[in-house]
């Protein structure tokens, strides 16, 4: 973490139990109120309100250890505290964020023998709350098996409600709106390996960060922070009452989590405002992880790559090196159709295009030995992770790449083999160092191996923060696929740059796509624990695919641009073909000069399902990038830029839809122009159904 400045104020009392019967307290902070209540049996609940209206009605909070209930209690005291702290993150959107928050501890005691101790701790921010369990040391309760978490979020309604599915193993579902009363997860396909009822048991179970808005225009957003050694929280949906309460992904055995005291839980997060841009510009998430373990983070730099991904994606290429043998024993000619994307020529043209336009990174993928048994075969040792296949030279690739100022990006393709990677970390991640691999992309496809493990739950949770401590330890920069979903952990893990984790920008090449509205849900749901490596910039938006013609990206190409801004992350894809960059380099030169790493960010429109408007300061820099997107609808977007330095001259390059542009019927059609602008300019742009719009905004010297 860099250096920050720190204010702290803690005012903290106790009360014992024996000198009180109090068993309701309340904290509040700006427009939230939260309450903390004891019933007459013993159970522990909470209520949050907003500017005096019912966010979170009361709930049940607790565990069953077990196969038990924790309980029931007494109060045996509470702990206030206030903290009003600066810090700089390594990077992000914004250059500092304060961290303003009151803290109530409740200490409990069960009323009962073994009389066991359980803290609740509340932190109240201005924008929601975040609370977590923390378990004593104690002499009767060391290790132990929690077999459910009774924590309620008891909603005040029926709200618009945008979901996915609590699978188990996926996050790569389209989003469905409706109202909370609606929800039927059980009706949708399934992603991931296994069945539905190995994955799905529970018909009504939603993934978080889970996205709400009442019939009063409140905006409820409900996620975790700091998920560490424990299993990842999905929502279960009482329909009738609108109440949803925490479902554990379990591991092999049907258990929830295995602890040891003294230990803490993650943070449970209710975030709500009447403004749709609040809810994206809130850091309590961000504020409720620890600070940076890593103590020298000058290594760690964000950028932008471009890969040979794509052409896999789309079958013009193939990851497996076997894939050209066909061809090799009919002619005796060696490679001569080169469907193995990754060989060494091949490679050399892709650094050549990164280094030509000021890209620092390029991705290979399937550079390395087990392609071939590679998805759906179960198979624990399928993956090679510093063998690289005969077509591909490690060594000529690395001088050329150093030659060219070009970044090589590593990646490993477990397979779901995650025991295996384990026992070959340290060699993977020496062999990156030695050739020159600053980066790393991790995959897990597929189930896991050999127990049966899920991939949000406890034991793999564990794991990827282990592979985020190995990368850091070797000075690796790490993007994870396939993973669970983020929770704030980059804060803690700077080197933690990104996460697939969602239904990305690749599902336009395999499957029906993703629709228009899919990218301004996104960052309201997914985005909320951290970036996501959705490997945007796709121009070439219809007939792309040789197995499939006429599939489409359901987008235009401004809205591709676009997403560079409202689709925030460090590591920001390039993610089309060379050839379809060269074939509109008027355009490619936003994704030229787009920054991945900000001093301010400002939402300037913003409603989920519907649209989107962001505009970032570039780092260190006075330029300004905007990017707007919408659904399905034509829109006409009002922007003010009094963002900008009062006094000062700036020029704007406007890359719009073009005039008749729609994502399927036109969606290649785009329009660059260019004006002067100041802090007093006000724009009104048009934007196609599907579409979006990008602009750069450069100070005049």
């Amino acid at each position: 973490m860099r250096t920050c400045a720190l204010i702290l104020f803690v005012l903290c009392f106790a009360i014992p139990v024996e000198s009180q019967a109090q068993n309701s307290f309340t904290e509040s902070l700006g427009n939230i109120k939260l309450n903390f209540s004891l019933d007459d049996m013993g159970s522990p609940h909470y209520e949050v309100s907003y500017k005096n209206k019912a966010v979170i009605k009361k709930s049940l909070l607790g565990f069953k250890i077990s196969g038990a209930p924790l309980g029931p209690f007494i109060v045996k005291g509470t702990v206030t505290k206030s903290a009003d702290e600066t810090w700089s993150p390594v990077w992000g959107e914004v250059k500092e964020i304060r961290d303003k928050h009151k803290q109530l501890t409740i200490s409990l005691q069960e009323k009962h023998t073994p009389n066991r101790l359980l803290n609740i701790i509340f932190r109240v921010f201005d924008d929601g709350v975040g609370f977590r369990y923390e378990f004593p040391l104690q002499p009767k309760l060391k290790h132990f098996v929690i077999s459910d978490e009774l924590t309620e979020f008891n909603v005040s309604g029926d709200h618009k409600t945008f979901w996915i599915p609590g699978d188990y193993d996926s996050n790569e579902y389209a989003y469905t709106t409706s109202p909370l009363s609606q929800v039927d997860a059980w009706k949708l396909p399934l992603i991931s390996n296994g069945s539905k009822e190995e994955n799905m048991p529970d018909q009504f179970a939603v993934q978080t960060p889970l996205m709400m808005k009442s019939i009063d225009s409140l905006y409820i957003n409900i996620h975790e922070a700091a998920l560490v050694n424990y299993s990842s929280m999905q929502l279960h949906v009482d329909r009738a009452n609108y109440k949803l309460s925490a479902h554990l992904v379990p591991a092999p055995s049907g258990q929830k989590v295995y602890l040891r005291a003294p230990v803490k839980t993650p943070w449970r997060t209710v975030l709500v405002s009447d403004k749709a841009a609040e809810i994206l510009t809130s850091k309590t998430i961000l504020n409720l992880n620890e600070p940076s373990k890593i103590v020298n983070t000058s290594w760690i730099r964000p950028m932008k790559y471009i890969g040979i991904w794509w052409e896999m994606q789309t079958n013009k290429g193939s990851w497996s090196y076997s894939d050209n043998l066909d061809s090799v024993s009919a002619t005796g000619s060696l490679f001569p159709n080169e469907r193995h994307s990754a060989n060494t020529s091949n490679v050399k043209k892709y650094i050549d295009f990164a280094s030509n336009h000021g890209i620092s990174g390029l991705l290979v993928e399937g550079w390395n030995t087990g392609w071939e048994e590679w998805f759906g075969t179960f198979h624990d040792k399928e993956f090679d992770f510093v063998t690289p296949y005969p077509d591909f030279d490690v060594v000529g690739i690395m001088n050329y790449a150093k030659q060219k100022n070009v970044q090589m990006i590593m990646h490993n393709e477990t397979g779901g083999s995650v025991d295996l990677y384990e026992r070959q970390m340290d060699t993977a991640f020496r062999f990156m160092n030695r050739f020159g691999y600053p980066a790393v992309k991790t995959g897990y496809v597929g189930r896991i191996i050999p127990r049966g493990e899920h991939h949000d739950g406890q034991w793999m949770v564990n794991h990827y923060i282990h592979a985020a401590e190995k990368a850091a330890r070797y000075k690796v920069m790490i993007n994870m696929h396939e993973p669970v979903r983020p929770t704030g952990l980059h804060r803690t893990y700077p080197n933690w740059l990104a996460n697939e984790a969602a239904r990305g920008n690749e599902f336009n090449a395999f499957s029906e796509g993703n629709q228009p509205e899919h990218e301004t849900i996104l960052p309201f749901t997914r985005l909320m624990g951290g970036p996501m490596d959705y490997t945007p910039g796709i121009f070439k938006i219809r007939n792309y695919s040789k197995e499939v013609p006429g599939r489409q990206v359901h987008t235009t190409l401004a809205k591709q641009l676009a997403l560079y801004i409202t689709m925030y992350s460090p590591l920001q894809m390039a993610a089309d073909l060379p050839e379809n960059y060269e074939a509109h380099m008027d355009a490619f030169q936003f994704i030229k000069d787009v920054p991945v790493d900000w001093d301010d960010t400002r939402i300037l429109e913003a409603e989920p399902g519907d649209y989107l408007t962001i505009a970032r300061k570039e780092k260190g820099k006075d330029a300004w990038f905007i990017g707007s997107i919408t659904d399905e609808r034509n829109r006409s977007s009002e922007i003010s830029l009094d963002f900008l330095t009062l006094g000062k001259k700036y020029t704007a390059t406007i890359y719009a839809d073009g005039d008749k542009a729609d994502w399927k019927s036109n969606p290649e059609a785009y329009k660059i122009t260019s004006q002067k602008v100041d802090s007093k300019t006000k724009l009104k742009l048009k934007v196609a159904p599907g579409g979006g719009y990008a602009i750069s905004i450069v100070g005049e010297r």
